[in-house]
């Protein structure tokens, strides 16, 4: 099952980021069409590792922990590796700080509700903020060596505050709907006041 084509789809996203790294080290607009374009493969085998799972029906526990996490990989990378160069920059490091933390509170989340044999669905909301952020990330990549007329600079920093606002939108969803599963526990209870209590 390990190596089902959706599985192997999915962990290429994984195998293509330290190219995507690599390539901002590229000289001048080579370096923003290759990692745009290594993007932009990886945003395909989003698409299309889901699908195919779905039609043929061979979804398994290995892809639906593993599609996740490479998603959260790829683009923490990408909006790192953008600050890096100075594409992100000033205010606008606030929308992709959003998202990198978001990212880590659902999947904190995910990950204790999983332990209470509890599902958390992905909402329609959620899809268009997972769009919104690929493509901005996508403008952003291309950047000045885009169709100027269009300003690709400018409209990806726009799309990355809206994605930043869906971001915001979708992990308060995700909270709530979460924290009617987080009720202290009978050992927490139980526990004295001023105790101790381990961190995993």
């Amino acid at each position: 099952m390990f190596t089902s084509l959706p599985n192997l789809l999915t962990i290429s996203r994984i195998v293509v980021i330290p190219a995507l790294i690599a390539a901002f080290y590229l000289p001048g607009d080579l370096a923003n069409w290759i990692t745009f374009g290594l993007f932009a493969a990886a945003g395909v085998t989003d698409y299309f590792d889901g699908a195919l799972a779905r039609s043929r029906g061979i979804t398994s526990a290995f892809g639906r922990f593993l599609d996740p996490v490479a998603d959260k990989l790829l683009v923490a990378a990408t909006i790192v590796m953008l600050v890096a160069v100075d594409r992100i920059t000033d205010w606008h490091i606030l929308p992709g700080l959003i998202i990198l933390c978001r990212e880590i509170l659902v999947s904190g989340l995910r990950e204790h509700l999983s332990e209470l044999k509890v599902g958390v669905p992905v909402t329609k909301l959620a899809k268009w903020k997972t769009t919104v952020q690929f493509v901005a990330l996508a403008v952003l990549l291309v950047g000045d060596a885009g169709w100027s007329v269009l300003y690709p600079m400018e409209l990806g920093l726009v799309l990355l505050w809206i994605a930043g606002l869906l971001t915001v939108a979708t992990g308060y969803d995700y909270l709530r709907a979460g924290l009617i599963h987080l009720a202290p526990d009978e050992a927490d209870s139980g526990r004295p006041s001023g105790s101790p209590r381990q961190s995993g």
